[in-house]
């Protein structure tokens, strides 16, 4: 059983683990309760992986259906810049790194007015005013969610940590990979050209910072 769980994952579970995509917090919300594995003697949540990699191809699925440009992804989390920038790259996607700035969908008079149809968030407390708008022009929202995490608005929780560079960086490329191959662009077991490595924030984060 355990041999056919490994096979079925878009990676060997062991890159999962490596990369830390499991680690929760001591915070089980009632939104993330279903996508948890166990909870640690020391109280710390850990992930279902196999509920991750179902919701990843899920998420690839959805995102796939949008006219790339359309699809805005965002991180408020320092971790999440390089990220997402990479997999706006990749996916032809349009990435918002750094503060959401209030109106971004809502106000037709901002010079930086954009009409998304799909929103992509890396936190969904982090990042909640893109949810708040999003929400009010009435597009689905995509978030990646640590056991902390409410998922108010959200139309698919992918439940990761979110905090972690590693585990960041791993999940969008996944991400970026499955939104390839269910467009036909690289072949159903194609991989891309470009490495885990590239989607890693360069840059270490203080952790009161990634905390907060």
């Amino acid at each position: 059983m355990a041999s056919q769980q490994q096979k079925d994952l878009l990676i060997p579970r062991d890159e999962y683990l490596k990369a830390g995509v499991h680690v929760g917090t001591h915070i089980k919300t009632v939104a993330l309760k279903p996508f948890i594995y166990k909870i640690r003697p020391d109280g710390l949540c850990v992930i279902d992986l196999g509920k991750t990699d179902e919701r990843i191809r899920v998420a690839a699925k959805m995102i796939s259906r949008y006219n790339p440009p359309k699809v805005v992804v965002v991180s408020s989390r320092q971790y999440g810049f390089q990220c997402i920038e990479e997999f706006a790259k990749t996916t032809g996607s349009t990435a918002i790194p750094g503060r959401f700035i209030p109106g971004t969908f809502t106000n037709p008079k901002l010079p930086f007015y954009m009409e998304p149809e799909l929103l992509l968030v890396t936190d969904a407390r982090a990042d909640e005013q893109a949810i708040s708008e999003a929400a009010e022009i009435g597009i689905p929202i995509i978030a990646l969610c640590d056991t902390d995490n409410e998922a108010a608005f959200v139309d698919l929780i992918v439940p990761v940590n979110n905090r972690g560079r590693k585990s960041l960086a791993l999940v969008y490329w996944l991400l970026a990979r499955q939104v390839l191959r269910e467009r036909g662009i690289i072949p159903p077991d194609g991989d891309l050209t470009v490495p885990v490595s590239e989607f890693e924030a360069k840059v270490m984060v203080e952790a009161y910072f990634e905390e907060s």
